[in-house]
């Protein structure tokens, strides 16, 4: 089926709607600027004037296109995965401002954040300002809900709108029956939680803005530290097991959490998804700790920082990459499974595995038993035929830009075995590596990590979609172009 392109109307009602998420984009990239006034750096002030534009072109299009509000689908999509990127952009030239970095690098940083992928170019990120160090963990925290969702629950009016960029930003789980009312819930019990880790990690010791950073970028599942050692900088097994508990919420389906307030916590027990959570980790750990005989606590951190794709580390790259490569490729496929939909994670998500094997597992029996009548049930909820297609066919285009993406930068690393650890943690949006990702990668292997980490948050769809669109647009363009030139050029 032939793709459209966009129409003059397509694009305003585009505007529309992404002119609310910019002006929300732009007040959440103010946020560092009392941290900079605290503690006396006065450097934001060159950061004030991005979010500023942000919000003055966000009014324009939101005001100047009010009439154009019938959004479909394929608008959702679009808006979602312009949104990403604009929130990259703006954030980007705050750091360039300030830092006096390139492009690509401040580029990949913020990108990086708003993704949850906690990968970074500065290898001392304890230079930098307390300003930008709250810039990234802001960005994670608000990126671990999404850029859309956030500002769909507090800008735009209820309705199938609502339920339309909910969906684009690879979101389906509902707390309650309206949208709305769902992101608002959800919002609270990210708050609770987030408040939650906070005081654990001052009851820990550890200062108030260690506390509040860390904090966003572990419930987040983001990773990305303001220490140069990660949370291996704490040395306190107290820090390590409270990371370890909030990795592990971040990961569980928020609809679980809302349900377990109402059955007295039986309703994360009863959840397939966080059972297989749990079960990955321990049998993971016992695994890796088999093979590379390292203490428990290294192990399970970083087998428990994988599966809830946050990407936090207590040992340094170098000494991940020296692990048993048997230890390293169960890593990989806890970073490939990632955590629960409906969470902060990234990856393929628990959800999609347990629907594979689950087909996999009616497709034998009909081989086994044909004619057999079986009933394929997820937490309670029938899946059927679609759903099991939705989730094979993703996990397959999902493998095919890990392949290829994999391809394309070992050229350029020529280490194969770090380099697909490291491109299976960007696609995923964890943030473990090896070592290979660095500030010292050339421009053309870090815009192929930045598309990945694009790529990976809003789950490949919406991109492809955007991307073929685009390319239908810009076709259409050139083409009516030529008409016009055929015209002036054609003799009367």
């Amino acid at each position: 089926m032939r793709i459209k392109y966009l129409s003059k109307q397509d694009i305003k009602i585009i505007l529309h709607y992404l002119g609310y998420i910019m002006i929300g984009i732009g007040a959440i990239l103010l946020f560092p600027l009392p941290i900079d006034l605290f503690y006396r750096e006065f450097n934001y002030v060159y950061g004030v004037i991005p979010p500023l534009i942000s919000i003055i072109l966000g009014v324009i299009f939101s005001q100047g296109f009010r009439e154009y509000d019938k959004l479909k689908f394929k608008h959702g999509m679009i808006i979602s995965s312009i949104s990403w990127l604009w929130a990259g952009l703006v954030g980007a030239i705050i750091m360039m401002l300030i830092l006096d970095v390139s492009f690509v690098d401040a580029f990949f940083e913020n990108i990086s954040a708003w993704t949850g992928s906690g990968l970074t170019m500065f290898s001392d990120v304890e230079s930098l300002p307390m300003s930008i160090l709250f810039l990234r963990s802001v960005e994670q925290w608000i990126g671990g809900l999404g850029v859309v969702i956030i500002f769909i629950s507090l800008l735009i009016k209820p309705g199938t709108s609502a339920f339309k960029l909910y969906k684009s930003e690879a979101r389906e789980d509902r707390i309650k029956p309206n949208i709305k009312n769902t992101l608002k819930k959800t919002m609270q019990i990210y708050a609770i939680y987030t408040v939650i880790g906070v005081i654990l990690y001052l009851i820990a010791g550890l200062p108030l803005f260690d506390s509040i950073n860390l904090t966003f970028t572990t419930i987040s599942a983001g990773g990305m530290s303001i220490k140069n050692a990660n949370i291996g900088f704490y040395q306190n097994d107290i820090v390590y097991i409270i990371t370890i508990f909030l990795m592990i919420l971040g990961a569980t389906s928020f609809t679980v959490h809302y349900k377990m307030a109402k059955t007295k916590g039986k309703a994360i027990l009863k959840d397939i998804q966080f059972q297989l959570l749990i079960v990955s980790i321990i049998l993971s750990a016992i695994a890796i700790a088999i093979i590379t005989k390292l203490a428990p606590m290294d192990v399970v951190f970083h087998v428990v920082s994988a599966i809830t794709t946050t990407g936090a580390n207590i040992a340094p790259p170098s000494e991940m990459a020296a692990w048993a490569p048997p230890a390293l490729i169960i890593i990989i496929v806890l970073m490939l499974m990632g955590g629960s939909s409906g969470s902060t994670v990234g990856a393929i998500k628990l959800v999609r595995v347990i629907t594979l094997l689950k087909s996999t597992h009616l497709a034998v029996t009909n081989i086994v038993s044909p004619g057999r009548f079986v009933k394929i049930k997820i937490s309670g909820k029938s899946i059927n035929e679609g759903e099991m297609k939705e989730a094979s066919s993703y996990m397959a285009v999902y493998i095919f830009f890990l392949a290829i993406s994999w391809i394309i930068m070992t050229y350029y690393t020529n280490d194969p075995f770090n380099t697909l650890f490291d491109v299976v943690s960007t696609l995923g949006n964890v943030g473990l590596s090896t070592g290979i990702i660095s500030g010292e990668l050339g421009t053309i292997p870090k815009v192929v990590l930045i598309f990945l980490m694009w790529l990976g948050r809003l789950e490949i769809i919406p991109i492809l979609l955007t991307i073929q669109i685009g390319f239908e647009t810009f076709n259409q363009s050139l083409r009516f172009v030529k008409r016009r030139m055929m015209r002036k050029i054609k003799p009367n």
